[in-house]
């Protein structure tokens, strides 16, 4: 007889545990489905009212709820019996049961909670208005690893109708569905996080366009605040080439006439990259040209701030040169200082009658003047980059240019630019580049665009490149 009774325990658990895991397999048959279909929104509600409609099967109940905890044990998903409640109403049957009924007991105690009859037993709330008769309740609650996921609560209108081993079965049956609902939970909150991200993407994506379309008008602009025609001089030729590394650049040239047939000639690196330099770019650009005297504001010029100089001083173009420099200097040391900027410039006037050139190289690469023989001269810095000390002092120095002569400058783009195994171009190349004859100003930067495109390859650009040379021709003398 006792083996007898055994089986029949042994057979009784095997059934349980076949309906649990019944169960599981059919929340995670409606998990994937959901899962693979346009509305996985909607997957946590539906997946709820499954594990309900599963829980009611089992157990023949005739209504149910379902609650969804969150760790601090407020509810954050629910299936009440009452379906028509509204919102309001809802919130308010929730914080009754988890007060006062049965809910609440199992939240509390985190066991089963089988009531035979609700008319003997002190756990059971009647709730105002109730439109359904409850005698027989059985409430279980939802564990993980010893946390409470939720509370399924089966209800039926006969006394009686839930026993022992219906409270075993269920319980058994909470394990699975415990698992099954911290997966969809899970899910749900990756599928949230994948939302969050693509709608991120997306406004990210939309930022970037909206950045990239500013950054190709502040790329027009910078572009209008380059020479847009080169001064044209009989016996003379001017030619650049000007490359930035990204879509505005720091780097920056410039050819423009001066008073008394004088032509101011500029090549400039303003220090970093990006947008600020671009900025400054556009700043020191102006300055030098005001305070030149290539512009004048309100009819006054330069020259007239400096009429105290005699017209027929042979050293003119040294005052403007000199005081173009300083002013700058002084500027934006002195406006700008706190911003760390400055530039490394050559600024030079070219009488382009006798070829002579007074110039200030404020920290800037040296230019070179060549010859068909080779290299002629240098000129060197006549003092430190400009706008990082108010008040400093810059040498003029002047060069003859000769016919057949080019002088030509350049940024450290140039000698700076990798190579795709990371080999720099060096100083040294470019000056043998340079020390061979050159027809030509445009001839001359052409041969050292083609030598360093051979060098970069396919290898990034990291900095701007310019350059400008200036050749007096043959038979101008």
């Amino acid at each position: 007889m006792g083996e007898i009774e055994t089986l029949k325990q042994e057979l009784a658990r095997l059934k349980s545990e076949k309906a649990a895991f019944q169960t599981q397999s059919k929340l995670l048959e409606n998990f994937l489905a959901i899962a693979g279909s346009a509305e996985k929104e909607r997957m946590l509600p539906a997946i709820l009212q499954t594990t309900l409609d599963l829980s009611a099967e089992l157990t023949d109940a005739e209504k149910g709820s379902l609650f969804l905890l969150a760790d601090n044990g407020v509810v954050t998903d629910s299936i009440l019996t009452r379906t028509e409640a509204t919102p309001g109403e809802r919130t308010r049957l929730i914080g009754s049961v988890l007060d006062k009924g049965l809910a609440g007991w199992v939240r509390r105690n985190l066991k089963v909670g089988l009531i035979s009859d609700t008319k003997d037993d002190d756990r059971w709330l009647d709730l105002p208005d109730q439109p359904y008769t409850v005698r027989s309740a059985l409430a279980v609650p939802i564990l993980r690893g010893g946390n409470l996921l939720g509370i399924l609560t089966l209800l039926h209108a006969q006394p009686g109708h839930f026993k022992e081993d219906t409270a075993e079965l269920m319980q058994m049956t909470a394990v699975q569905i415990g698992n099954a609902l911290e997966n969809v939970r899970l899910y749900a909150k990756l599928d949230k996080s994948y939302r969050f991200l693509e709608q991120a993407k997306a406004k990210i994506e939309a930022y970037s366009k909206a950045l990239d379309a500013e950054m190709e008008k502040g790329k027009k602009i910078q572009k209008d605040f380059l020479p847009r025609k080169i001064p044209s001089l009989p016996g003379w030729e001017i030619a650049f080439y000007f490359h930035p590394a990204r879509q505005v650049s720091g780097d920056f040239y410039d050819a423009f006439k001066l008073p008394g047939g004088l032509l101011g000639l500029v090549i400039a690196d303003v220090c970093d990259k990006g947008v600020g330099s671009a900025l400054y770019m556009a700043l020191f650009r102006s300055l030098v040209r005001v305070f030149s005297g290539q512009i004048s504001l309100s009819g006054l010029s330069f020259y007239d701030i400096n009429k105290d100089v005699p017209k027929t001083t042979p050293d003119r173009q040294s005052v403007i040169a000199l005081q173009a420099i300083s002013l700058t200097n002084d500027y934006i040391a002195e406006e700008h200082g706190q911003e760390g900027m400055f530039a490394t410039l050559f600024f030079g006037v070219l009488n382009p009658e006798n070829g002579t050139i007074a110039y200030v190289n404020g920290g800037h690469e040296p230019l070179h003047i060549i010859n068909p023989a080779g290299k002629k001269e240098s000129l060197a810095t006549t003092g430190p980059a400009i706008g990082m000390m108010a008040n400093t002092k810059y040498r003029v120095n002047k060069i003859q240019m000769d016919p057949g002569d080019i002088l030509i400058g350049y940024t450290d783009g140039v000698t700076e630019a990798l190579s795709p195994g990371s080999q720099l171009y060096t100083k040294d190349r470019f000056l043998s580049l340079i020390d061979q004859p050159a027809s030509s100003a445009s001839e001359l930067i052409e041969r050292i665009e083609a030598d360093l495109s051979i060098h970069v390859g396919n290898a990034p650009q990291f900095d701007d490149i310019t350059m400008i040379a200036v050749h007096r021709e043959p038979g101008n003398g």
